[in-house]
């Protein structure tokens, strides 16, 4: 059964940084793609980062970018988002999730999700 766990949220000040992990486990986790995605209070879930698993390429939300680093880390199975420069508007349920092979920033197009960790900033 495919399960998907994220950790690594928290409470913070603004500017602060955190990393967060997501262990994948009864999935080829290599070759797969993955999607990091976010959900404030109130509002629909978004696209914050891509990674590929062949080609390893790197994606991200233009809100996001200069400021978060997406990495895995395949012996693990582990999937990381680094988040640097935090504000407010990063507040939200940050989850993972199983994303397709072709470039997509579509919710719809990502399986699997996990349960979500987290994020709260403070000004």
């Amino acid at each position: 059964q495919v399960q998907l766990v994220e950790s690594g949220g928290g409470l913070v000040q603004a500017g602060a940084s955190l990393q967060l992990s997501c262990v994948v486990s009864g999935y080829n986790f290599g070759p797969a793609a993955m999607g990091w995605f976010r959900q404030a209070p109130g509002k629909e879930r978004e696209f914050v980062s891509r990674i590929t698993g062949r080609t390893t390429r790197f994606y991200y939300a233009d809100s996001v970018k200069g400021r978060f680093n997406v990495s895995r880390d395949n012996a693990k199975n582990t999937l990381y988002l680094q988040m640097n420069s935090l504000t407010p508007e990063d507040t939200g349920v940050y989850y993972c999730a199983i994303g397709p092979d072709f470039y997509s920033t579509r919710v719809g197009d990502y399986e699997h999700w996990g349960q979500g960790t987290q994020v709260t900033v403070s000004s």
